[in-house]
């Protein structure tokens, strides 16, 4: 008989499709079967595995509704063996084959039900703070998960789940209980600073040979359970807690300018991810070698200088303020406060090429306002005091030098030659000279 026909008459009789007696019995019987109570066994003891029935494999109608009244374990345990029964008739069908992938689709089913009977759903608030966590109930159903707590799949449809809107940490919510590690970003508020030695190992003895964040008992041959090295911190860490995620670390970019992703754990992953636009690295302190070696760190900082010195301009003009120029950097909010202070990812861009073209564009329109749109601010420049010749100056156009004391503005190579002081701090302090009383 053709599958079809086998599969409808299945259908039409709800038989339990594990034992082999009643199915052999619609088969070989009239074509209009009794109806029978199935039985609760999902297995037959006298059944083969032989190919021949392998399709009839499906599930019998009291396996896909609720129990009812208390979950009873010997139900969980024929979901096991009917699972287990499933994997073994897949192996034994043709590859690729409809017969196949209708088997799957029921292993699927048994396995879904199995958990639903592991974790029956209850009413959960949705909101719950922990360890400075603030854990959101999630509602997607579709999206595959993984539990950053026991490291299995989250199964949206039938489980609950939540999300810590601070560090992005995902749990099941039997999970949440068992959480022994704080919130990242609580971390990241009140300790901004990186790690800037390169892999700081020290020593798994050191560490007791265990996990340096839960505890469990690791060792470099895997026994009992595999070492994983962060490079990050350079401790050593189990597979639950390193799932090798891999991620930038800053102390290689700042000392060797290398931006290879390397692997850490998962704490450190979450700390690098909140951490990487923060601007807490001050290169000249740092590494200020490192600026003879990189031309774009020397470009990018000259143009940070130019827009601090283009900066007093748009504050005091309203034509500025009213087109929100200042606003082009708002993802950069520290390049209009500083000129030293850069964020992991700015040296990540700046090593991309990004960073330099997009700067280079609000250079030209923040100067372009300065020197050709705006009469407010062409009137606050400067013309060169020593030669008294050529086109008005601004502190930030590359031919120009600017006065320490009193900050105007020459042209660079008549500041450089002149041998007397500055012509405006010498009126400055013949002024303060003629103010003082006799």
């Amino acid at each position: 008989m053709e599958y079809d026909e086998k599969l409808a008459i299945f259908r039409q009789t709800r038989l339990n499709p594990f034992d082999r007696g009643e199915e052999e019995d619609v088969l070989h019987g009239s074509k209009t079967p009794p109806q029978r109570e199935a039985k609760p066994e999902l297995l037959s003891g006298t059944r083969t595995h032989s190919t021949d029935r392998t399709m009839d494999l499906g599930l019998a109608e009291d396996h896909f509704s609720r129990p009812m009244g208390s979950i009873v374990a010997s139900d969980i345990e024929q979901l096991k063996v009917a699972i287990e029964e499933c994997k073994k008739l897949i192996l034994e069908l043709p590859e690729h084959s409809e017969r196949q992938k209708d088997t799957v689709v029921k292993l699927i089913h048994l396995r879904l039900k199995l958990q639903e009977l592991k974790d029956p759903e209850e009413d959960e608030p949705n909101l719950r703070i922990l360890l400075e966590h603030r854990f959101s109930k999630e509602k997607s159903k579709s999206v595959k998960q993984t539990c950053d707590k026991c490291s299995t799949i989250i199964w949206g449809l039938i489980q609950t789940w939540y999300t810590c809107t601070g560090c992005y940490y995902r749990c099941h919510s039997k999970c949440m209980n068992l959480i022994t590690k704080p919130c990242v970003r609580s971390k990241v508020s009140h300790q901004s600073e990186y790690q800037l030695s390169i892999c700081p190992e020290i020593g798994l003895d050191r560490q007791d040979y265990r996990c340096a964040e839960c505890r469990t008992p690791i060792s470099l041959r895997g026994v009992p359970a595999e070492a994983r090295q962060c490079d990050y911190t350079g401790q050593y860490y189990c597979s639950t807690c390193h799932w090798n995620d891999t991620a930038m670390v800053p102390a290689r970019v700042i000392h060797n300018w290398e931006f290879e992703s390397r692997k850490v754990c998962r704490s450190s992953m979450r700390y690098l991810s909140l951490m990487i636009s923060r601007p807490v690295l001050k290169l000249k302190e740092i590494n200020p070698l490192l600026f003879n070696f990189v031309e774009e760190l020397v470009e990018i900082r000259k143009l940070r200088q130019d827009i601090l010195l283009m900066k007093p301009y748009f504050i005091t003009c309203k034509e500025a303020m009213e087109a929100r120029l200042l606003l082009q950097l708002q993802d950069r909010q520290h390049f209009v406060e500083n000129d030293d202070m850069y964020s992991l990812q700015d040296l990540i861009d700046i090593s991309s090429g990004r960073l330099s073209c997009s700067l280079t564009e609000i250079h030209t329109t923040f100067a372009k306002h300065i020197k050709l749109d705006c009469e407010r601010c062409q009137a606050k420049g400067f013309v060169c005091e020593l030669c008294k010749e050529g086109d008005i100056l601004f502190p930030f156009d590359s031919h120009t030098s600017v006065c320490h004391d009193c900050s105007a503005v020459f042209h660079r190579d008549c500041y450089y030659d002149n041998s007397t002081t500055c012509p405006r701090c010498a009126r400055m302090t013949d002024r303060k000279q003629d103010e003082e009383p006799a």
